[in-house]
């Protein structure tokens, strides 16, 4: 499940608007990638030859796309088949279920919330430790400010030569100058 999406209901509501009965609904609550999913193994484990394994969204269901590509093989030697309820290109019980296009547009749909999600959960991680995003601050006793200061104060350098001299742009140039001293 997605950190941004701790609410299962919306996920359990639609799948029993599926037909999903309640018996037959499994739940993990875990965002870890490597984190044991006991409902997921519970579900695989009631499977049987001519059952459909339906889902709220792939995603829901991969920890990866080799983990989903390879779920897919086993679900399907077993005689299993899938939906995706939100992805509903993916159904391997119609007469469209070998449309290797549709599948693959997916996937590539899955790979990209699954990086989305992992950043997100990193910030918020590092967040929850006191972490903040984004750049160091510079200081203004910093090497690279003070020499800003100075050859800005010679007034014989342009900003040109500054900035092409310190390799910085002219935005940096100018903040250096906006720093006050210590």
């Amino acid at each position: 499940m997605s950190a941004l999406e701790t609410d299962l209901q919306p996920q359990l509501s639609a799948l029993r608007a599926a037909g999903v009965e309640e018996r037959h609904l499994f739940t993990d609550e875990t965002i870890e990638p490597r984190a044991e999913w006991s409902g997921l193994n519970a579900c695989l484990g009631e499977l049987a030859s001519g059952d459909t394994l339906i889902v709220w969204k792939i995603d829901r269901i991969g920890r990866s796309i080799p983990h989903l590509i390879g779920l897919m093989e086993n679900l399907h030697g077993r005689g299993v088949g899938f939906r995706s309820l939100c992805d509903v290109i993916i159904d391997t019980t119609g007469d469209s279920g070998d449309v290797v296009t549709d599948v693959f547009s997916c996937l590539a749909r899955f790979s990209q919330r699954v990086l989305q999600e992992r950043a997100r959960t990193g910030v918020e991680t590092g967040r929850a430790r006191g972490r903040q995003g984004g750049r160091k601050p510079i200081a203004p006793s910093d090497p690279r400010v003070r020499a800003a200061k100075a050859m800005s104060a010679n007034g014989n350098i342009t900003v040109s030569e500054i900035c092409s001299t310190l390799r910085i742009s002219r935005a940096t140039y100018y903040r250096y100058l906006d720093l006050e001293e210590e």
